[in-house]
């Protein structure tokens, strides 16, 4: 009886482990693209990578960051006058004419929706008067206002130069800063707009296939394509739905079908595993004699319908993890000055004893012992 138990015992402890580094592991999804990330628009955390890190040619995903930049930095109703250098910018165009005027919302709208190369290099012009000086503040925009490490460019289209590069994260960091600029994110989402230009009357459509409804995907919200030979194809999309909002981008893909695939893939991923959560501003937490506090809404990523543990530290930061004891977020509270014993906010005590974390696989476990207690007990009526 004893080593039948003993028995038992083991196998909890081994199932215990499993269910940990089971629930721990991601998948492998299988990515065609050389690097993708994928990442919740509202926290920038990384939910799924694959070589995000690594320098890559961005192609026309530049545009992300010379629109951005021209909005925060520039006005939208000002006109710009078209050089001859912008009329004769190869590639991808909306067919600027020298002498002609345009806004720059406009311009804007050229160089995300059908990605003109000669419109970016008209806003180039604009804010700084050459594309090198243009470069030059784009950079430290793009370090001191949004944080990317690994970016350089070196033009406002994305037309290849072994110096011009930037990585997933980096194209994501920049991608979730630009669309919470409202004329941003509408020119980005924009389907189909009608150009009325000096040297070309057209409608313009996304090229981007899920937004333009080739290819169907009822979340997705915004995107750009890109593409030079040494880059291959790169995609930039973001979607949401009424629980996360999400950001994915692709590096490298050998084809259309690959990029839109691996999109695809992270996006139902992302879907299908987490959630966006608030911890209110003004929740307060007890340390001892101490209270902190959130100062402002604190948004983190969470599985999708899991239970999480809230343990406030020593040091007043705020630890939220998941159910199989993982860290999910770290979050900085502030100090009250007031004294817990004259405050009358609700204060939620720290846990001398962490909440069970496997409440799921303790429901298991008893219904393995209940079984097994079966088991053994139509073992000694037979022998009886």
């Amino acid at each position: 009886m004893k080593k039948i138990w003993l028995f038992a015992f083991v196998i909890v402890l081994s199932f215990n482990f499993l269910y940990k580094v089971h629930a721990s592991e991601k998948p492998i999804l299988n990515l065609a693209s050389e690097s993708a990330v994928l990442v919740d628009s509202t926290t920038g955390k990384v939910l799924y990578e694959k070589n995000a890190f690594k320098r890559l040619y961005p192609a026309s995903l530049t545009k992300i960051a010379t629109a951005i930049y021209a909005i925060e930095n520039g006005n939208l109703n000002d006109t710009v006058t078209i050089s001859k250098n912008v009329e004769n910018t190869d590639g991808t165009r909306v067919y600027l004419v020298a002498g002609e005027k345009v806004t720059l919302k406009h311009l804007l709208q050229g160089l995300l929706i059908n990605s003109g190369n000669d419109a970016g290099v008209a806003i180039a012009e604009y804010m700084n008067g050459s594309i090198p000086k243009f470069a030059s503040q784009l950079n430290q925009y793009l370090v001191d206002k949004i944080g990317v490490s690994a970016t350089n460019f070196v033009n406002p289209h994305g037309l290849f130069d072994e110096n011009h590069y930037t990585t997933a994260y980096d194209l994501a960091k920049i991608t979730n800063y630009a669309i919470k600029n409202d004329i941003f994110k509408q020119i980005f989402g924009t389907k189909e707009l009608e150009w009325n230009g000096e040297g070309w009357q057209t409608t313009l459509f996304t090229h981007h296939l899920i937004l333009k409804g080739e290819i169907e995907y009822k979340e997705v919200t915004g995107g750009k394509t890109g593409y030079v030979d040494q880059s291959g194809q790169t995609l930039a999309t973001t979607a949401e739905n009424d629980k996360i909002h999400l950001t994915v981008i692709i590096m490298n893909a050998k084809s259309k079908n690959d990029a839109y695939n691996d999109t695809k893939k992270l996006l139902d991923y992302g879907f299908n595993h987490f959630e966006t959560s608030t911890l209110a501003k003004g929740v307060t937490f007890k340390v001892g004699e101490e209270i902190f506090e959130a100062p402002k809404d604190i948004e983190y990523t969470k599985p999708l319908n899991g239970t999480v543990s809230e343990d406030i530290l020593d040091d007043g930061m705020l630890q939220i993890s998941d159910r199989t004891g993982d860290t999910l977020d770290t979050l900085k509270l502030t100090p009250m000055k007031v004294k817990a014993a004259e405050t009358k906010s609700e204060v939620t005590e720290k846990q001398t004893t962490s909440p069970s974390k496997n409440w799921g696989l303790y429901v298991v476990i008893i219904a393995f012992l209940l079984i097994l207690t079966v088991i053994i007990k139509k073992i000694n009526q037979k022998r009886m």
